[in-house]
C-alpha cells in the first residue's frame, strides 16, 4: 500500500493509478478537441463540471457521503458554469499555424512565457528541495504554471491538426514541431509535479488549489496570447469573472466537506512532536519521550503480534 507523503515513483507500480492514468487520457483527448473549437477562456473553467461528476460517482460508488453543503458546492460550479457560457467570447478564426506563431511570439506573451519558465526553475531548483514536502504551494505552483503554457502549445497543435485534416498541410511548418515539443515537455513537467504533490499531500486539499491555480494561470496566458476579451464589453468580462469566483466557491466548499482520507500510521508516525519510535528486531516497540532529556528511560510497548 502506498502511504502519501513518503515520496518517490512508486505509484508507477500500481496498476490501479495507471487505471486512472488511461481514463484521464481519454479525458484529456475530449479536452483537447474541445479546445480546437473554443477559447481557453471557456473550456477551461469548465472543468470544475469533472469535480461534481466525480463527487456525485463517489457518493454512489465509493459510498463518500455527499453532505448538504457539498451539493450546495456542485449546484454553485453549475451556476458559475452557466454564467461562462453565457458570457464566453467567441472563438478567432484561424487559418494557418504560423498565425498562432505570430501571437506566441508577440512581446507580451513572450514577458509572460519568460516569466514563467523563470518562475518554475527557481521553485524547482531551490524551493522544491528545500520546501516542497511542507508547503503545497510549491508543486502545485509549478503545475499551474506550466500547465497554462500546455493549454497554449496543445491548442495549436490541435488547430493544426484540425487544418491538415480539412486539406491544409501544416505539417510542412517548423512552428508546429516546436508547439509539439513545448506541449510534451510542459506535459511530463506537469504530471510530474502533480503527482508528486498528490503523494505529499491530502487530494482534498490538491484539487480545489490547483484547479484554482490552474485556471487562473491559463485564462490569463490566453488572454494575454490570443486576445479572448477584446472586443468585449466590461458587463460581459464582469459576468465571466463573477462566474469564475462562482465556480471557484463551489469548488473549494464541495472539497471542505469531502472526509479526509485515513492513513495507518501507528508504527512510524510519532504521536507528538516529542515523541521518537525506535523499532528493534525482536519484535518490540521502543517509546521514548525526548522531553525528558537523551538520559530518559524508555517505555515498552509490544506490537499486536507479539503474543502469535
Amino acid at each position: 500500500m502506498l502511504i502519501a507523503g513518503v515520496g518517490g515513483y512508486g505509484y508507477l507500480l500500481e496498476p490501479l493509478w495507471w487505471v486512472g492514468m488511461v481514463t484521464m487520457i481519454a479525458g484529456e483527448i475530449a479536452n483537447f478537441v474541445a479546445y480546437v473549437y473554443a477559447p481557453a477562456v471557456l473550456v477551461t473553467p469548465l472543468g470544475a463540471l469533472s469535480i461534481i461528476v466525480s463527487a456525485v460517482l463517489a457518493h454512489f460508488l465509493l459510498k463518500e457521503k455527499l453532505q448538504k453543503m457539498g451539493i450546495l458546492g456542485c449546484l454553485l460550479c453549475i451556476v458559475g458554469s452557466t454564467v461562462i457560457v453565457l458570457h464566453a467570447p467567441e472563438e478567432q478564426t484561424i487559418d494557418s499555424v504560423t498565425e498562432i506563431w505570430e501571437l506566441a511570439t508577440q512581446p507580451a506573451f513572450l514577458l509572460y512565457t519568460a516569466s514563467v519558465v523563470a518562475v518554475a526553475l527557481v521553485l524547482i531548483l531551490y524551493c522544491g528541495p528545500r520546501y516542497g514536502q511542507t508547503n503545497i504551494l510549491v508543486y502545485i505552483g509549478i503545475c499551474s504554471m506550466i500547465g497554462s503554457l500546455t493549454v497554449m502549445s496543445v491548442k495549436a497543435i490541435g488547430i493544426a491538426i484540425k487544418l491538415t485534416l480539412e486539406g491544409q498541410n501544416q505539417a510542412k511548418y517548423f512552428q508546429t514541431w516546436i508547439f509539439a515539443m513545448v506541449s510534451i515537455t510542459c506535459i511530463i513537467t506537469q504530471l510530474n509535479y502533480l503527482n508528486m504533490a498528490l503523494d505529499t499531500f491530502n487530494a482534498t486539499v490538491v484539487s480545489p488549489i490547483y484547479y484554482a491555480m490552474f485556471t487562473s494561470f491559463t485564462i490569463l496566458a490566453s488572454a494575454i496570447m490570443f486576445k479572448d476579451y477584446s472586443g468585449q464589453s466590461v458587463s460581459s468580462v464582469a459576468s465571466e469573472l463573477c462566474g469564475f469566483i462562482t465556480v471557484l466557491s463551489g469548488t473549494v466548499v464541495l472539497h471542505s466537506t469531502r472526509e479526509p482520507d485515513t492513513l495507518i500510521t501507528d508504527l512510524y508516525t510519532p504521536l507528538s512532536p516529542k515523541v521518537s519510535w525506535y523499532i528493534e528486531g525482536n519484535g518490540e516497540v521502543w517509546k521514548q519521550k525526548d522531553e525528558d532529556g537523551p538520559n530518559a528511560g524508555f517505555i515498552t510497548v509490544l506490537r499486536p503480534d507479539y503474543f502469535k
